[in-house]
């Protein structure tokens, strides 16, 4: 482009009158043909006329023009309408809008523009006005420093950035409105050098302020502006061309023909026409050079999106002009944006450059410098981005296949196995291209063939070959999920997928491997299941959605097409695969998704019967539980009352179990008569039996088989002898829970009589005591199927039975007693919480790998969340879990999430029994480091802090809001200072308490305390504390001298910092008002803590602050209801107290006769006491550093080259980020010393851009 002229920096009001132009409405008619009549010729670019040259800016007439009205224009009989508030409505048509202004411009330039300027003044939410005595006499600089000044300071929100569907329609007619306006003067007020360089001047002075406000809106108006212009550019390319081929065709008539007065014309009208292209550039530039090149970095992320999504519109409408290297490189840099809004707009904007084929050309280079970010964005953190990066490499792959290297194919197929949907999907379809898309020639011949020989049987090998590639054979749902929407008829081609299992080879093919079959029939079974549910396999969709007409057609279509198919070729299918596992239970499937009226209604019941035996034979051949239990949900799905296939389905059911439970009973008598032991034949056979029964109990109720006795002599033999095999053990118990559960369906749904209520109790009851022994069994395999099976029959047991109106079943309700819950809790202990070597029941001789090791913690994962379920519906006494809640720092990373929801649960039940249950798990932690280390430990070893960083995790989890916990905090005070002062020194009282270090401890829970609780804890520990305690400055005493300071010194703090915090706060954060507290509220509120507080006399050292000190506040201003209420105002919260809550609390109470009798012997060393206390708050200021995990963190502005991320370390704390206000803008010449107008790359890109030249 043509360098740009300078643009004037301030608002000059010129002395010449204005020029009556000609419409612009109308595009200017080349030919001249359809000009209106009565209108004459254009004046170029506003030029005056000699005999207009005298005239005033009035043009000598009235001050305003028609529709107008004080200044401002009518819009449909509206008054005084401004231009902000007509856009604002949205109501009126924008071009009717603008041809107003345009018809004032014409009448009075001057105030036609005083208008535009205040319109964008207005839109960027300023409530100054720019009057005609500023625009004559100030400076650009001036105008917008004065507009700053006068800038709306109670709120940070700005029209571009309001809520509401008012302010979204805003936006868009806010650009419509640049748009048309530019549209509209495209032929004669742009080229006036008066109306665009205001503009354009005015743009650029706001979009260099540091209000964001004035920068973001006069940005986006820029930017569209620009937009607008780059249109105007194009067309007058176009006719340029038009005339230049015209003047040619002219030129090469013969003389005799040739018109010279046209050739004038054209060569006029050319040149015309080049001098406006020539102003349009500049223009451009000026725009281009004074706002893009600055804001495509800005600060904000909207901004810098807003420039590179117009930059994008302009390579795409003028390609000639603008798709080279000098303006991809501003796109291609922008990539290694921060923020994921700016990169998806890079991304947006190139893939419609790369979507033109035609323009592959001028991005080769472009391509080639940055294909690998473009790649490496497929892993994006912002899922987004990363999708549309992955369509833009489908674009690049569809202009050129030699581009992407078989490394960058790659790394966007395994995204096909993404749990994110929209990333697999895109992935699924660049795969499609890549390798389904392509046809033979020989394919063609081959469309109406079907089956094996069909066009699809090579893509369905080579979607098997992927598959297994990939090595990710567990996730063949994911990969036909992600290419269902663009291989759908390939994975719908079940007749293919059938022919190329059941039919032998062609000539010259090569048959399927054995691993290649397998993964054949996963993949037809997912497709199968795909077009029968109609939804994403399990994590990748939020939920079932409802589906349309149309999709509910095509799956019963689809359906209907499986039932046809595979009823007649699964029975095939079956019997080639009868002896292989993993085949058989893919094919067991099927059934499940066919319609099984087609049996029916085809006349099928004899392959309905070849179906069924296949599944009897599969029985009897196979132990395999996975085997078993899909042949007993095939059963399940084929027995359907409502449908005329139920009888026979149900038959050769009653068949196949009457078999399988005579087999039982039989091999059973004659495997426990047997005196000897038994052998393994018979033990096999068993087993084998037991295992086909207990899949079918799963599906089927089997109870008028009665399977509970044989089970339960099973069982007890087994306990009375102790030599039965693991698994006949672990079965025998799983058939037992499954009998326990059909009985107990049975009498929830239907009448039962008392009778069946007691005999399910008895089984019940019997089968507790059974897996309460096993719990005890040498076997881990053993303990754990006890352990899991009992805790599932205490929780569907419990009290919750009686939920929902079932009050009939209250006779079953079973609660464990003592014994067996300390019981399960070892198990826990022993089994849960144990090192990974230790655990070396990856059992059945497998090597300790990776995947063994992550399969052994899911399995102790299970078994702790059972337990923690007890505890979380109060089966179990809530402080078990002090066991459990101990272990939260040492298995952080294997069981934190389930220990910190049961706390979370279980504080949600009762706060104060929490609280208890929380200090009992430190206590029992600090027993356990006596017992090791002894009483004369090092409160520097790693165990002792171990104790303190788990104390200080438990007192995050309480949150901010101190009312709620404020009962939990002081009981949990109470009973540390109990545990602390328990054990006397056997030394005497010179010495410390044996326990008097867990005040150290407990000292983290101090900044959880309320400022008056404080002075209640305060004087309920000075009543263990001896007067000599007071005095003691030893080393040993430090714990209680830090924990006595953390009470003492925090009563000040915690009133100061809520004075500061809300004052700052209240300064800072808009819109954000405080609502005063009533009287009644706070007195509400703190009723008990404060009659508790007055009713008893602290001891004479807490009243030695009466004689003053430097260090200590009057005790006027402690007292709540004088100084503490107004400033932090308590919300009453209403909760149940606990039935023993007024035993609880008495400690509280006063005792007035043991004080008066001790004040007169403490009141000769007050004033020591006081000196004392001075000192040691100088020396041990330890109590400030408790509360350092509860402040608020510093909100930093945070600018491109920082992170723009604060991590949140308070667990389960959330804070309310604050918009920092920016100085006052500076003038543009001031700001040019401090930001070169040179790009720099580390402000907003990776380290790695930096240094590499682009081009």
């Amino acid at each position: 482009m043509i360098a740009a002229p300078e643009i004037p920096t301030d608002f000059t009001l010129l002395q010449e009158s204005e020029t009556h132009f000609s419409s612009d409405t109308d595009f200017e008619d080349i030919e001249g043909k359809n000009q209106k009549q009565g209108k004459g010729k254009t004046c170029k670019k506003g030029k005056k006329g000699p005999a207009e040259k005298g005239k005033s800016g009035n043009g000598g007439g009235k001050p305003g023009g028609p529709n107008r009205m004080n200044g401002h224009h009518q819009q449909n009989g509206v008054e005084n309408m401004m231009l902000f508030e007509v856009v604002k409505m949205g109501k009126s048509a924008m071009q009717s809008v603008v041809d107003d202004w345009i018809e004032s411009y014409k009448h009075d330039r001057d105030i036609a523009l005083l208008d535009l300027i205040n319109f964008f003044i207005q839109c960027s939410g300023c409530k100054g006005v720019v009057t005609a005595e500023m625009f004559r006499h100030m400076q650009n600089s001036e105008i917008i420093r004065k507009m700053t000044e006068e800038f709306d300071e109670d709120s940070g929100d700005y029209p571009l950035t309001m809520a509401g569907p008012q302010w979204k329609k805003f936006k868009s007619s806010f650009c419509e409105f640049i748009g048309v306006l530019v549209r509209q003067c495209q032929y004669s007020i742009i080229y006036d050098e008066y109306m665009m360089d205001t503009v354009i001047s005015l743009l650029t002075g706001l979009s260099d302020s540091q209000v964001r406000a004035f920068r973001h809106t006069s940005t986006l108006a820029a930017m569209k502006l620009m937009t607008a212009l780059v249109n105007v550019a194009l067309n007058l390319s176009i006719n340029m061309d038009n005339t230049q081929r015209q003047y040619e065709a002219e030129r090469n008539k013969i003389i005799g023909k040739r018109a010279n007065d046209r050739l004038e014309l054209l060569l006029q009208k050319r040149k015309e026409l080049q001098e406006n292209q020539d102003e349009i550039e500049n223009m451009m530039n000026a725009i281009f050079k004074g706002v893009f090149v600055h804001r495509y970095r800005d600060a904000i992320a909207e901004i810098r999106a807003i420039c590179i999504e117009e930059i994008g519109i302009w390579m795409k409408m003028y390609s000639d002009a603008f798709l080279n290297d000098s303006y991809l490189k501003y796109v291609g840099w922008t990539m290694h944006d921060k923020q994921g809004e700016v990169r998806l707009k890079c991304l947006t904007a190139l893939q419609g450059l790369y979507y033109n084929k035609e323009l592959n050309s001028k991005l080769e280079l472009f391509t080639s410098r940055f294909k690998d970010r473009i790649v490496s964005m497929t892993l994006d953190k912002e899922y987004d981005v990363a999708v549309q990066a992955i369509k833009l490499l489908t674009l690049v792959l569809q202009s050129s296949e030699e581009v992407l290297t078989a490394e960058d194919c790659e790394n966007v197929y395994h995204l096909v196995y993404s749990a994110h949907r929209p990333v697999a999907v895109a992935a699924g379809e660049f795969l499609y291209k890549k390798l389904f898309s392509r046809r033979d020639a020989e394919d063609d011949g081959m469309l109406k063939r079907r089956g094996r020989q069909s066009p699809n049987a090579n893509l369905v090998k080579t979607l098997v070959f992927f598959f297994l590639e990939s090595e990710l054979h567990e996730h063949a749902a994911y990969l036909v999920d992600s290419m269902w929407d663009c291989a759908t008829d390939l994975l719908k081609d079940w007749e293919c997928m059938s022919s190329l299992l059941l039919e032998e080879p062609l000539n010259g093919e090569e048959p399927l491997t054995d691993r290649q079959e397998s993964a054949l029939i996963e993949i037809m079974l997912c497709t199968i299941r795909q077009a029968a549910e109609c939804h994403p396999p399990v994590g990748r969709g939020t939920g079932k959605r409802v589906l349309t007409a149309k999709e509910k057609k095509t799956q019963l279509d689809d359906r209907t097409k499986i039932t046809e198919l595979f009823a007649v070729a699964l029975p095939q299918l079956l019997a080639k695969y009868s002896v292989d596992a993993e085949k058989v239970t893919n094919l067991l499937q099927l059934p499940q998704y066919f319609d099984l009226e087609i049996y029916t209604t085809g006349r099928l019941e004899k392959h309905l019967d070849a179906l069924l035996r296949q599944i009897r034979d599969i029985v009897e051949k196979h132990t395999d539980i996975d085997v078993l239990e899909a042949c007993s949900k095939t059963y399940h799905a084929l027995c359907n009352e409502e449908f005329t296939i139920f009888n026979r389905v149900d038959i050769a059911r009653s068949q196949l179990i009457d078999e399988l439970a005579d087999k039982f009973n039989r091999l059973l008598e004659d495997f426990l008569q047997e005196g000897e032991e038994p052998d393994e034949d018979d033990a096999y056979q068993v087993l084998s039996t037991l295992k086909r029964i207990t899949a079918f109990h799963n599906a089927h109720d089997l109870s008028r088989w009665d399977l509970f006795g044989c089970n339960y002599k099973l069982l007890k033999t087994g306990i009375e002898n102790g030599d039965m095999p693991e698994q006949i053990v672990i079965h025998a118990l799983q058939c037992t829970h499954y009998v326990i559960l059909w009985q107990l369906a049975k009498v929830t749904e239907s009448s039962s009589t008392k009778e069946d209520l007691l005999r399910l109790k008895k089984q019940m009851r019997v089968f507790c005591q059974i897996c309460q022994h096993y719990l005890t069994n040498v076997n881990t395999a053993v303990k754990e199927q006890a352990f899991t099976i009992l805790c599932d029959v205490l929780m569907i047991f419990s009290h919750q039975i009686m939920t929902g109106g079932r009050d009939m079943l209250e006779p079953l309700v079973y609660t464990p007693d003592s014994s067996l819950q300390s019981e399960l809790l070892s198990f826990i202990l022993d089994h849960v919480f144990i090192d990974q070597d230790d655990d070396n029941n990856s059992a059945d001789g497998q090597q300790d790998d990776e995947a063994s090791k992550i399969e052994a913690l899911h399995k102790r994962r299970n078994l702790l969340a059972a337990f923690c379920k007890l505890i979380v519906y109060t089966v179990v006494e809530m402080n078990t879990a002090a066991d459990i809640f101990k272990q939260y720092m040492k298995y952080y990373n294997d069981y934190g999430d389930i220990i910190k929801e049961t706390m979370s649960k279980t504080r949600q039940i009762d706060k104060i029994q929490c609280a208890k249950t929380l200090i009992l798990s430190l206590q029992q932690l600090f027993n356990e480091m006596i017992q090791e280390n002894g009483y004369n430990f090092d409160r520097s070893s790693p165990t002792f802090s171990g104790i303190k960083e788990l104390a200080r995790r438990f007192a995050l989890t309480f949150g901010l809001d101190q009312l709620k916990t404020r009962e939990a905090i002081a009981m949990l005070h109470k009973d540390g200072i109990e545990f602390a002062f328990k054990e006397p020194n056997p030394q005497g009282e010179s010495h410390p308490p044996l326990n008097l270090a867990f005040l150290d401890i407990l000292s983290e829970f101090s900044s959880k305390l309320l400022r008056q609780d404080k002075r209640t804890v305060y004087v309920y520990l000075e009543k263990f504390m001896t007067f000599q305690m007071s005095l003691r400055r030893e080393d040993v005493w430090l714990p209680l001298m830090s924990y006595r300071n953390s009470l003492l010194a925090g009563g000040d703090d915690d009133t100061m910092s809520v004075i500061s915090g809300i004052s700052s706060r209240g300064s800072t954060v808009r819109n954000k008002k405080t609502k005063p507290a009533t009287a009644e509220e706070s007195s509400s509120s703190d009723s008990m803590w404060l009659n508790r507080e007055q009713s008893m006399h602290t001891p004479v050292m807490m009243q030695t602050p009466q004689l003053t000190s430097t260090i200590m506040r009057e005790p006027k201003r402690l007292r709540p209801d004088e100084n503490y209420m107004g400033v932090y105002p308590m919300q009453p919260e209403h909760h149940q107290p606990p039935l023993d809550y007024n035993t609880q609390v008495t400690w509280m109470l006063a005792q007035r006769q043991q004080e008066e009798a001790a004040r007169q012997q403490q009141e000769r060393a007050a004033m020591n006491y006081v000196k004392l206390r001075s000192n040691l708050q100088h020396a041990i200021r330890r109590g400030t550093s408790l509360m350092e995990d509860d402040e608020e963190p510093i909100v930093e502005d945070v600018m491109m080259s920082s992170e723009g991320r604060i991590e949140d370390l308070n667990e389960g704390m959330d804070f309310d980020t604050m918009d920092i206000d920016l100085p006052p803008s500076k003038n543009r010449r001031e700001r040019t010393e401090l930001k070169p107008d040179f790009f720099d790359p580390a402000s907003i890109m990776d380290e790695s851009v930096l240094g590499v030249s682009m081009f």
